[in-house]
């Protein structure tokens, strides 16, 4: 079951475009080993405007994801590569829809 998520908006500083596209990229490593993110998605939304959406069972998998390795890479690597803090949204999974799955 799939009840909570997080939206990430991440705005890469000029001329790090590729950098941020390198790093989302490299973060699928580390989330194929939390038990608790069922889907994980890196995004690019324009040229310098890029973010992660992902789903999890309950609001204690997901504090897991934010204070593990994803969240401190960004906090590690943030002020190098973002233009501006990143925008974290927690949001309510109303109905969904994955292999196997479904409310």
């Amino acid at each position: 079951m799939i009840e909570v998520a997080l939206s990430v908006v991440l705005r890469a500083k000029p001329g790090k475009e590729e950098e941020v596209a390198e790093f989302l990229r490299s973060a699928r490593s580390i989330v194929e080993q939390e038990e608790g993110t069922r889907a994980w998605f890196a995004l690019k939304f324009d040229a310098s405007t890029f973010g992660i959406f992902d789903v999890f069972p309950d609001d204690e998998a997901r504090q897991t994801h934010l204070s593990g390795g994803v969240g401190q890479a960004l906090a590690a690597q943030g002020a190098d590569l973002f233009s501006v803090d990143p925008n974290i949204q927690n949001i309510d999974v109303l109905a969904y829809k994955l292999p196997g799955e479904s409310v």
